[in-house]
């Protein structure tokens, strides 16, 4: 033999293929009690064993994974759950199915805390999905890091939501509500709030917006009606609280 061939053959090295992802009831030991499962439902199977290969790999704890909700459920008691991914896709498309789903995790182990990992990033549908009892909401846009934290964070107990929604769903809560005090009285009426709740008498309100006093005293009674006040003081009061929440 020369010694070019001693040298590779000394260099060799051989790179065995790595083992199969287990099918999804045989990737559970049965009979074996492990708390510490987390549960991957993907019907895709491609994805499905991406998703638990990488999951396996960064959390270092057993990943089960099976292609729908029922085939978990046939086997949970050998295969308990410590956290569910139940990932949907694109299912937002039909949220009766995606409904179904969780609800029938939320009846057969109440206790075990739901992760959606979705296609969506719509706020309506991360709020609608907490609503309906997740504890968590990865959007498939997030980072893998992300998602570990995130799977980590509802193990351990906490509630998991993209930050951008969560801003964008306490926005548009805040624009319904200044919106909706808005259209409780008119231009006039809301002036005429704003002065009472600076301590201004009627008659200093009527000379500064070029109204009558009977004028005011008028809007006054209306705005009374409206909150429901039973004297100027407690208009005076509910006024500067709906001042305060509009940001005036």
């Amino acid at each position: 033999m020369s010694k070019y061939d001693e040298y590779h053959q000394a260099t060799l090295t051989v790179h065995p293929m790595p083992p199969p992802v287990a099918n999804a009831v045989d990737s559970a030991e049965p009979g074996v009690d492990n708390v510490q499962n987390f549960v991957v439902i993907e019907r895709r199977t491609l994805i499905r064993e991406c998703l638990t290969r990488c999951f396996n790999a960064a959390l270092g704890t057993n990943i089960v994974s099976f292609p729908d909700v029922r085939r978990w459920i046939e086997v949970k008691d050998q295969t308990p759950a410590s956290v569910i991914v139940l990932s949907i896709g694109g299912k937002w498309k039909s949220p009766e199915l995606v409904e179904r789903e969780i609800d029938l995790l939320k009846r057969t182990a109440p206790d075990v805390p739901i992760i959606l990992l979705s296609d969506a990033e719509e706020t309506s549908q991360v709020v609608e999905a907490l609503e309906r009892g997740a504890r968590g909401y990865i959007p498939t846009s997030a980072s893998l890091s992300i998602a570990i934290e995130a799977m980590r964070l509802v193990r351990a107990g906490g509630v998991y939501a993209p930050a951008g929604s969560l801003i964008a769903a306490s926005s548009q809560k805040y624009a319904n509500e200044n919106s909706g005090h808005k259209r409780m009285f008119t231009e006039r009426q809301s002036d005429v709030l704003e002065a009472l709740c600076q301590g201004k008498a009627n008659k200093i309100i009527a000379y500064e917006l070029k109204l009558r006093e009977s004028t005011v005293k008028i809007h006054v009674r209306h705005i009374m009606k409206k909150l429901k006040a039973k004297n100027r003081t407690e208009v005076a009061y509910k006024a500067q609280g709906l001042m305060n929440r509009e940001g005036v």
